[in-house]
């Protein structure tokens, strides 16, 4: 707080603080002691200065007003520039103060006003402390506004005495805390009691202390030494408690214009407090006056509820002050731990290369052994059939040289033998190395050497958590639709993504789809379920976080119409595929768009057309059902087949339960799958046709129909509920949204929103 109590001028706290027009508030004696450049004469100056500043008779009145030559040439009385200011004087100062822009010509920030006439009649008495010239102006030291005086001068000024109450309990505070004050750079205890203050440093010095540790020179030179705390003479202390607010009580304020008058009403106009008289006198009698103890509540109550958000701003600026201290703390323990695991890595590697390095060298050991080796053989098996050749050379050059004919002859054919013999153990290649000297090891360190050139950080993480984009994500009859996203700004890579999906009976999630797309359908659900539905995703870092939990209902009611591409090729589909008739004299079978695997399931088929006592079957089968022969006959499907009296049920080619009551045109079938009860019941118009026909029904099953050439079936558009079972029932008609293929057929779909809880 102390840097709000300090006057922008001088540096100290304030002492009569004055408030300025601009609501910035200077010292009194800082006013007219360090400001008097700010303080600029607008009127005539005194005759002594005008004849001192004046350079000769044939001078402009311009220039003798102002000595400074730029001064004098916008001061001009015939320049457009003075009459522009001028007129800026005038409309501005009604409000107590005008606006300046810096120029060149004024480095110190501050504008010089150019001179006004003073009015006729005016007085050049001189003015008691604080007052100016008649028309004089000053500008702030803050934002640099001028503000200008009137007689009184710089008293004209209102005090802020809320400010001085202030500095006062403020200086009386800190003399109270510091009433024994000591040198706090003494090095001996206990320290020396202190001699002086130093306003900028905030610092205790004694004597010694002072002249070692701070000298009148250098930087210091402009730093302000004061009495400590307690002392006289200091700020806040001894005989400086006397201004205002000291003594027993604060004094109550009178009227700066009225002297006898308190301060009763607020005039928000000129948003200064005014007494009873100057509403009498009628300077603001036009003014929106009210009542000063409202206004004051009122700005209390704003102010206050401005320095809520200001304290709301000050303390998240606390908590990230901080969260970065922690963050401070986390970068020194997260660097510190990534050298060690730096040096650890770097030492690993070292240690393989060492490792490598003996392997390499045991290998070169080896192979100069080896050569060794041979070689010394070689060596070896040279130097003896060297020595016994030799042998016998000398051998036989003794022989040679006896004169005895007879015993040179007994001998002489055993010795060409030998000396024969001798000669073909020298055979091609005997006398050549059977190894190198050069070693065929070649070290390939390149690949190495560059890799540990290219070794460096990769910003590799884990990949985030991805969004589920619900807006995208819907059912459609037995299939599902997800879509998801990563989070903007996310800069870890994304190799693909692992989606999980539930046994639509609260069970355990299992993996359906792993791969690069962020779009995935689910076909083959049940119907009228719940699935719970995650993914996540991953990267050669590994596999990250898993989503929130996406809940998606699969449809209580199927859509289906005929599937054409599982038909027979004989089949003709019509009417957007929810006709059927034949173009052969035999049975083929066509299936629907939807496949069961569990509910309670009805839809009904209507005869168009029935010529020469055909019978068409109805029931249900598998997708892999024969399709070139009547519903029923494999063990794939389970029907009823029909002519125009009776019917009978079939499942692997046998007949079972012959029923009176045929079909005929016009004529309506109804089919009641109930894989809640594993059965399956046939209808013929509206009515039950024989038992139950099949039990212990249980699998995927899809809805089939066979008919020849003669028949003409159609779904119904709106199939009336079963009227037994009304609540058990789910009626089916065709309706055209959207195919989607699965691994049981295609269907057309209704959509519905999925909602969303957290894992």
């Amino acid at each position: 707080m102390e840097e709000e109590l300090k006057c922008p001028v001088c540096g100290s706290l304030f002492r009569e603080p004055i408030i300025l027009p601009c609501s910035h508030n200077v010292c009194l004696p800082c006013s007219e002691q360090h400001l008097p450049p700010l303080l600029h004469p607008r009127g005539p100056p005194p005759p002594a200065a005008a004849a001192a500043a004046a350079p000769g008779p044939g001078a402009a009145a311009g220039s003798a007003a102002c000595p400074d030559s730029e001064c004098a040439a916008g001061g001009g009385g015939g320049g457009g520039g003075d009459h522009a200011d001028k007129l800026s004087l005038h409309s501005e100062t009604d409000s107590g103060y005008g606006s300046y822009t810096p120029s060149l010509k004024s480095p110190n920030g501050v504008r010089v006003l150019p001179l006004v006439p003073a009015p006729p009649g005016a007085a050049a008495a001189a003015a008691p402390r604080g007052a100016g010239p008649a028309s004089s102006s000053l500008t702030c030291p803050q934002c640099h506004r001028s503000a200008s005086l009137d007689q009184r001068g710089l008293r004209g000024f209102q005090r802020n005495r809320l400010l001085e109450a202030i500095v006062q309990r403020y200086q009386q505070g800190r003399a109270a805390a510091a009433t024994a004050a000591k040198c706090q750079l003494c090095d001996r205890s206990p320290a020396e009691p202190a001699a002086v203050l130093c306003e900028q440093c905030e610092v205790l010095y004694c004597a010694a202390c002072q002249l070692r540790c701070h000298p009148a020179r250098g930087p210091f030179a402009k730093h302000r030494l004061v009495p400590p705390p307690g002392q006289p003479g200091a700020p806040g202390g001894g005989d400086g408690g006397k201004g205002a607010g000291g003594g027993g009580g604060r004094k109550v304020p009178t009227c700066a214009e009225h002297d006898l008058e308190n301060y009763s009403m607020y005039c928000v106009s000129c948003r200064s407090p005014v007494c009873y008289q100057c509403l009498e006198e009628g300077k603001h009698g036009k003014h929106e006056v009210k009542a000063l103890g409202a206004m004051w509540k009122q700005h209390k109550a704003q102010l206050s509820q401005a320095l809520n958000g200001v304290s709301d701003k000050a303390k998240e600026a606390k908590e990230f002050l901080v969260q970065l201290k922690n963050l401070l703390q986390q970068i020194q323990e997260n660097g510190l731990d990534y050298e060690a695991c730096l040096v650890a890595q770097c030492d690993a590697l070292v240690d393989a290369l060492t490792r490598q390095k003996a392997k390499l060298l045991t290998k070169v050991t080896k192979e100069r052994e080896h050569k060794l080796k041979v070689v010394w053989d070689q060596i070896n098996h040279c130097t003896l059939k060297l020595r016994q050749s030799t042998g016998l050379m000398e051998y036989c050059l003794e022989v040679i040289k006896e004169n005895d004919p007879s015993g040179f002859l007994q001998i002489s054919d055993a010795l060409i033998k030998r000396v024969q013999v001798s000669q073909e153990q020298w055979v091609k290649g005997a006398l050549e190395p059977k190894v190198s000297a050069e070693f065929d090891l070649t070290l390939d360190s390149e690949p190495l050497l560059q890799s540990i050139h290219q070794l460096d950080f990769i910003q590799m993480k884990l990949p985030p958590v991805p969004l589920l984009q619900l807006e995208k994500c819907c059912t459609r009859n037995n299939s599902v639709t997800l879509a998801w996203r990563m989070p903007p700004l996310s800069h870890n890579p994304v190799e693909g993504y692992i989606l999980e999906l539930d046994d639509g009976d609260g069970g355990q999630f299992r993996e359906v789809y792993v791969g690069k797309e962020t779009l995935c359908t689910i076909d083959g659900l049940h119907f009228n379920s719940t699935y719970n539905a995650r993914v996540k995703a991953f990267n050669s870092s590994g596999v990250g976080p898993y989503s929130k939990t996406v809940i998606l209902q699969t449809s209580d009611v199927a859509w289906f119409t005929f599937d054409p591409s599982s038909a027979h090729r004989d089949i003709v589909l019509s009417n957007d595929n929810q006709t059927a008739t034949c173009n052969s004299y035999d049975d083929r079978v066509v299936l629907g768009t939807a496949a069961f695997s569990k509910g309670v399931h009805y839809w009904e088929l209507h005869v168009d057309r029935y010529d020469n006592h055909p019978d068409p079957a109805f029931g249900i089968a598998r997708i892999n059902v024969v399709k070139d022969m009547m519903l029923g006959k494999d063990d794939k499907a389970w029907a009823m087949y029909v002519d125009n009296n009776r019917s009978w049920f079939m499942h692997c080619n046998s007949h079972t339960n012959r029923t009176e009551g045929g079909v005929s045109k016009g004529a309506t079938v109804g089919v009641l799958l109930d894989l809640n009860k594993h059965n399956l019941t046939f209808y013929i118009n509206g009515q039950q046709q024989g038992p139950p026909a099949f039990e212990n029904v249980e699998g995927v099953f899809m809805p089939a129909l066979s008919l020849n050439r003669n028949v003409q079936v159609s779904l119904l558009q709106f199939s009336p509920a079963y009227p037994s079972h009304p609540k058990a029932i789910v009626r089916y008609r065709p309706l055209l949204l959207g195919l989607i293929t699965s691994s049981v057929g295609s269907w057309y779909g209704q959509g519905l929103f999925p909602s969303q809880t957290d894992t």
